[in-house]
């Protein structure tokens, strides 16, 4: 077996305390029971009690990396517990914030007699065909009273939560230089990046011009940095870098995710790396199907709840790229999704040492790069088109064909 790596042992440290902890460690040994391969000695050895057995590392780190976003959650409402609640399913929402599209002035104003009140709407969804309107609860309700009050005052109109998403991998604090590989000598034309903010100082991004969105002022964050790095090995014309976060960490809204998509649309930028995981959202599935009707190619990390997972978004909408991750093997991350969303694979580790990371959101930045080196300019069916040819460069991996796992194969920087 492998030395662990310092990841390896802090998720150790955390498996072996979700073990020990009710109910979640029940939730972790039953993931762990369930593992091929997952044996229990000990049981029925005389004037001993049943216990579990000490999981193989690999076996482990599929438990606990399975709970890294539902960490991320638990740390976000613990920090931020005015700010983010959850919605009936246990995703992350902005507290007292609701989303509507297309609404009439007279729907608006019966929202107005409830408690609610209305953001304009944005210039920038007109660039996708949407009319999206941000709505804040004045009445402190909960979120769920919230959008039942929403629902009895306008039954025709069709409301969600104001979802957040998290990024798909390690490294979201503002971090050091984050560069990790030899430039390629492909050069894509225009790429764009929705994640966090990018730190234009960094070595790997030294012959790269940006253009960025979102942010009054700059904030760099490790993981928007590292994704970038891997973005735009090699020379490309231009980075469009849209910031979700602006430096807080509870910014990556759904409105905003929207709102990073319409801007490329506007620019024409023709692919699309996003390395952020949630859940499915009506309103981000209409921009993405825009996204896509008009011709532009978008590629996202699938996410490391692990294989047993639901399928999170935007990776698992249809003519979306998803991308999983394996280690320095070939094989696949422990961690990473799986199912039909998967469309290829690529290395999901990024830096060495104590500056390491790991995750889907490093492996997507290089297949949304070998797309753009093929595309130019957005085109209708670009992205099936675009599948296709990547498909027949892909290296095959796990069972012959495409599989739930690594997708059409590996594609490499």
């Amino acid at each position: 077996m492998p030395r662990p790596s310092s990841l390896h042992i802090s998720l150790l440290v955390i498996g072996f305390a979700l073990l020990g902890a009710a109910p979640a460690g029940a939730q972790v040994l039953g993931a762990v029971r369930g593992l091929p391969g997952a044996q229990i000695p000990g049981v029925g050895l005389p004037g001993l009690p049943s216990v579990a057995p000490m999981p193989r590392l690999d076996d482990l780190l599929r438990s606990t990396r399975a709970l890294t976003r539902q960490l991320q959650i638990d740390a976000l409402r613990r920090e931020e517990p005015r700010r983010v609640a959850i919605d009936p399913h246990g995703n992350p929402v902005l507290r007292g914030e609701f989303l509507v599209m297309d609404p009439t002035p007279a729907q608006l104003a019966a929202l107005q007699a409830q408690g609610f009140t209305a953001d304009t709407p944005s210039p920038a969804d007109a660039s996708l065909g949407l009319n999206l309107v941000v709505l804040h609860d004045t009445r402190g309700r909960s979120e769920a009273r919230a959008m039942r009050a929403l629902r009895q005052a306008v039954p025709s109109a069709a409301f969600t939560y104001q979802h957040l998403y998290l990024p798909a991998g390690d490294g979201h604090a503002v971090g050091e230089n984050t560069s990790a590989t030899t430039p390629s000598t492909a050069m894509p034309r225009r790429v764009g990046l929705i994640d966090g903010g990018v730190d234009p100082a960094d070595p790997a991004l030294a012959h790269v011009s940006m253009e960025e969105h979102g942010c009054a002022t700059a904030a760099i964050s490790r993981h928007g940095t590292a994704v970038a790095a891997r973005l735009v090995e090699g020379d490309p014309d231009t980075l469009y870098a849209a910031d979700l976060w602006c430096g807080d960490k509870v910014g990556g809204t759904t409105s905003n995710l929207v709102d990073a998509l319409a801007w490329m649309a506007r620019e024409g930028v023709p692919v699309i790396n996003i390395s952020l995981v949630g859940p499915d959202n009506p309103v981000l599935a209409r921009a993405v199907q825009a996204m896509i009707a008009r011709g532009h190619v978008l590629v996202a990390a699938v996410g490391n709840d692990g294989p047993a997972a639901p399928p999170l978004f935007p990776a698992a909408y249809p003519g979306v790229i998803g991308v999983s991750g394996v280690d320095a093997h070939d094989r696949v991350l422990p961690e990473s999704g799986s199912g039909d969303q998967v469309a290829f694979c690529a290395s999901g580790l990024v830096g060495n040492g104590r500056h390491a990371m790991r995750g889907t959101s490093f492996a997507s930045p290089i297949v949304a790069r070998r797309a753009a080196q093929l595309l130019s300019a957005p085109r209708q069916g670009a992205a099936a088109r675009v599948v296709q040819r990547l498909a027949s460069e892909a290296r095959d991996l796990g069972a012959p064909g495409r599989d739930p796992r690594y997708g059409y194969g590996l594609l490499s920087p």
